[in-house]
């Protein structure tokens, strides 16, 4: 499949509170059934960034995990977006990524946002997702971890990087610069889903965005305003530009410590 159909979902989040956030998920997510391969919505979309885990934490049974598989089925679409979720000892920033048949992959947020104690609370991911869906290699982060770019370095692995997030305004030039650096420094697709609104501690200005290769921008949402809007990305292209100018061919080698 060369064209893919991406659903970026600039969401405002009810702090705390599951019932709200999928109810109007639902309502959002109404006039896009069929229409996008793939639906991002943004970190800890059930909850906000929230330090209190034990409150809204899910398990595979969970309202807010069955509901993802659900509406991955009814939107025909591949579903993501970061879950607070535990495993009944430890609590993750785990991004779950749901299929239309049920089936699903996760990755655990591997950095962890210490000034906002995440690290405190949250056990951190030892290990990088990059999955296959319809033709393309699909490598999903979270948040912080747009800052460290040998997390995300590709070499030839993936054609689409995705981040979702709980990026605050007063921060958000950094966001739009660092998107830009790793879909250039990476020679990919790069989107970048954030929310909007406001939680007990921030204000949230959405910017979500999808970039090419290049680094120049396909569309972008800096209207703070909770906004639904599906691109349709291109992988001919995208291989043709990276055949033509392979910079990953000359990287250089290193062995990541865990």
């Amino acid at each position: 499949m060369n064209n893919l159909k991406v659903a970026l979902v600039q969401q405002d989040i009810f702090w705390e509170d599951e019932e709200k956030n999928i109810s109007h998920l639902d309502k959002l997510l109404t006039h896009i059934k069929s229409k996008a391969d793939l639906v991002v919505l943004p970190e800890m979309f059930h909850s906000g960034f929230t330090m209190h885990p034990h409150k809204v934490a899910q398990s595979m049974s969970g309202k807010v995990i069955q509901w993802m598989k659900k509406k991955a089925e009814e939107l025909d679409a591949c579903l993501m977006g970061s879950v607070v979720y535990t495993d009944g000892v430890d609590y993750f920033n785990r991004l779950f990524v749901f299929f239309a048949d049920g089936n699903y992959q996760y990755y655990d947020k591997r950095h962890l946002f210490s000034m906002g104690n995440e690290t405190k609370h949250y056990k951190r991911g030892e290990n990088r997702l990059i999955f296959d869906y319809k033709g393309w290699k699909i490598c999903p982060l979270v948040c912080y971890d747009l800052r460290f770019p040998v997390w995300s370095r590709n070499q030839d692995e993936y054609d689409l990087l995705v981040y979702v997030a709980n990026w605050p305004k007063v921060r958000i030039e950094v966001w739009s610069t660092l998107l830009r650096a790793r879909a250039i420094e990476n020679q990919s697709y790069v989107v970048g889903v954030n929310r909007v609104g406001q939680d007990i501690s921030a204000y949230y200005s959405g910017d979500s965005v999808a970039l090419d290769a290049k680094g120049k921008a396909i569309c972008e949402l800096n209207n703070e305003e909770e906004t639904v809007k599906i691109v349709e990305l291109n992988k001919v292209h995208q291989d043709a530009f990276r055949k033509k100018f392979p910079v990953w061919k000359d990287s250089d080698d290193f062995h990541l410590v865990k």
